[in-house]
């Protein structure tokens, strides 16, 4: 395995919204709504994309001075849509409670750096490699004061010879994956136009919507979600508006057993695994057949490769916890463009020896899966008032929590500057959640891929379950 340090920094400097707009001028501001508090005192969400580049465009003279500067100044042009990422949360003394912060000359970090390693063919393919050696790539994103707090971080990598990454480190809390795709692309959209991105609006479809008054909070969530953070985190400062990531779930070091790897669902796989269940549907005779949804059968897959991979205890919980964009669920429903946290999560419980069972585990994951779908069809914010507290809930011990990073419905890849392929794009902050990250196909067939995050043993063991369960009963 290469070293996991093999990075040299070679700058570290800020971005800010190009001087040349009115907007970068005047200061601007967005208080916090209960989607953004039950989450702002998550650690960050990790993202790197790799981009494949020529001979001549990945040498680093010809990266440093041509591409680069372009990519510094359509960062200027894209910051200047989404001043939100370039101010701060924080805290003021007459506020009483945290709000997203613009002022001028406000800025993004962003870090330049350069491997040393011939390593980004194994970083941005599918096989096994060490987990660690994504993070160098993302970087850190700093807290200014107890009680200020950045909200993006960028790092741009350039293997020479091969490509470059783009690190992307964002706060939780205030920007769900929506947000952090639509600024990407946007940023891609302004590079590619070049000189006349200066004078270019984004499209529609880029373009972040700001207004909170459709958010309705009669029962006032907000504050109910910031007492409940305040006091279980009372212990990790005296400031009790200390904004930093809980502590017990703020662990950016992961161990070197650690491994990750993609794995790939065709529409033909999805397929296969739809006629098993149908199948054992059909033969039962009296169960009703399941809405088998590509993200619910290649879900139910994984999560159960997963569960039967891990060397632990047979009858130990598992949780299932999934994530959902509530945009269009609301009412009445939010712009698909809102800038802000709009992410609301649905947990279930079993037994992981429900999943081990060869002849109805399979189909038993399809089943909670589906019965957890369900509840988006319902009231998406009914049982809100218990979200935050019940993450703090005492889990029984032994516990394996599985949840979903991504989606497919992101279109990660569709993030293009127009400089070569984008090869890869990794979630890196599931190396410490123990989630399932999840992206459309590359190829853009329509067929899903999920990354994960198991020990080696465990990973040898998933793979091999992976591939059996398209020719056998799982």
């Amino acid at each position: 395995m290469a070293n996991p340090n093999s990075v040299n920094i070679l700058e570290e400097t800020r971005v800010a919204p190009s001087s040349n707009s009115p907007k970068s001028a005047k200061e601007f501001s967005l208080e916090l709504t209960f989607f953004d508090i039950c989450w702002f005192k998550f650690p960050p969400v990790e993202c790197v994309y790799f981009y494949e580049l020529s001979e001549s465009d990945s040498i680093p003279s010809t990266f440093n001075s041509e591409i680069l500067p372009r990519l510094k100044q359509s960062l200027s042009l894209a910051l200047v849509h989404y001043l939100p990422l370039a101010g701060n949360l924080t805290w003021p003394s007459d506020s009483p409670k945290p709000i997203i912060l613009y002022t001028p000359n406000d800025s993004v970090s962003l870090t330049i750096a350069e491997s040393s390693v011939k390593n980004f063919d194994i970083l941005s393919g599918n096989d096994m490699y060490q987990a660690n050696l994504l993070h160098p790539l993302v970087p850190e994103l700093k807290m200014i004061a107890d009680d200020i707090a950045a909200i993006l971080s960028l790092q741009i990598t350039l293997f020479p010879h091969q490509g470059f990454s783009i690190g992307m480190t964002a706060s939780h809390g205030l920007v769900d994956g929506k947000v952090a795709t639509m600024f990407f692309k946007s940023w891609a959209y302004l590079f590619r136009h070049g000189d006349e991105a200066a004078n270019m609006s984004l499209p529609p479809e880029l373009t972040p919507d700001y207004d909170r008054s459709s958010i309705k909070d009669p029962t006032r969530l907000d504050f109910l979600y910031l007492n409940d953070w305040m006091t279980v985190t009372a212990s990790d400062s005296p400031n009790e508006r200390n904004l930093k990531p809980w502590q017990r779930i703020s662990v950016r070091s992961v161990p070197d057993e650690m491994v990750r790897a993609t794995f790939g669902f065709s529409k033909q796989d999805v397929q296969k695994l739809r006629e098993k269940v149908l199948l054992k549907e059909n033969s039962d005779g009296t169960k009703p057949q399941p809405h088998l949804s590509t993200f619910v059968v290649s879900l139910a897959h994984t999560i159960t490769c997963m569960i039967r991979a891990k060397e632990a205890d047979p009858d130990r919980p598992i949780y299932i916890v999934l994530a959902a964009d509530c945009r269009a669920r609301l009412d009445p429903p939010l712009p698909l463009t809102y800038f802000g946290n709009c992410v609301i999560s649905f947990k279930s419980y079993s037994r992981a020896t429900n999943f081990m069972d060869e002849e109805n585990g399979f189909a038993f994951a399809i089943q909670m899966l589906n019965d957890l779908v369900e509840v988006l069809r319902k009231d998406i914010l009914d049982g809100a008032e218990e979200k935050v507290r019940a993450f703090f809930a005492p889990k029984e011990p032994g516990f394996q929590l599985i949840s979903v990073a991504g989606s497919p419905q992101l279109k990660f890849y569709e993030s293009d500057f127009g400089l070569g392929k984008l090869k890869k794009v990794e979630i890196v902050s599931v190396d410490r959640t123990g989630a399932v990250a999840m992206t459309e196909s590359r190829d853009g067939s329509g067929g899903i891929e999920v990354s994960l995050t198991l020990k080696k043993h465990e990973m040898e063991h998933f793979t091999s379950l992976f591939s059996q369960g398209f020719t056998s009963n799982v």
